[in-house]
């Protein structure tokens, strides 16, 4: 199990190297999308066989402590049959305790060596949860990259292929502020000229009124 997470872990990082390394790819993000995916799943693998460990080791454990029970009552039966001088129960109890001190003996180096293992195995899943955390803090960075160059593409498409119709707008904008002064102008010569024309008119009826 060991060896399999270390190759993992090694492949991880030598797949995540060479992905950003690969600079001519056309859709970088999509990669990285599906290698996250990847990773995850291979971490959520990884956390099974985490906890397929620990009921192991708990098995173990139990397995441990019937071996140590068994151990005492074999030795308490020994210490009777070696009182009632009965030789056959005196071997057989013999034989027990010894069989039992030997499996108690593996059996307490294998739980040692389980929880040796399970922690090294519980600090190797959590790099790989930070490995793809910092993955995806990755995937934001490139999105928003990403999300620049497409934005500074679509802004200068714009520019460039709008420039002449910019400033032909701003060219008839002109024009067309133009021509309502002008229209404002003459509008406001009529105004005045009609006024002079009835000032004149009012000036000429009081003039035939008078005596």
């Amino acid at each position: 199990m060991m060896d399999l997470l270390k190759r993992f872990r090694y492949t991880l990082e030598a797949d995540l190297h060479a992905l950003f390394d690969k600079k001519e790819e056309k859709n970088p993000i999509a990669m990285l999308n599906q290698y996250i995916r990847e990773a995850e799943k291979m971490t959520e693998q990884t956390g099974k066989l985490l906890e397929r460990q620990r009921k192991l080791k708990e098995e173990l454990e139990q397995k441990l402590k019937a071996t140590g029970e068994m151990l005492e009552k074999r030795t308490k039966q020994l210490e009777l049959a070696k009182a009632s001088g009965e030789e056959d129960l005196i071997l057989f109890a013999a034989q027990e305790v010894e069989v039992y001190k030997s499996r108690q003996n593996i059996l307490s180096e294998s739980l040692e060596q389980a929880a040796n293992e399970i922690i090294q195995l519980e600090q190797k899943f959590e790099m790989m949860k930070h490995k793809i955390e910092d993955m995806k803090v990755r995937q934001l960075q490139l999105m928003g990259k990403e999300n620049v160059v497409r934005a500074n593409v679509k802004m200068n498409r714009v520019f460039d292929s709008n420039d002449m119709d910019f400033q032909n707008l701003s060219t008839y904008i002109d024009h067309l502020s133009n021509k309502i002064e002008k229209n404002y102008e003459h509008t406001q010569l009529e105004t005045r000229l009609a006024l002079l024309e009835q000032k004149q008119l009012n000036t000429s009826s009081k003039e035939t009124i008078e005596p």
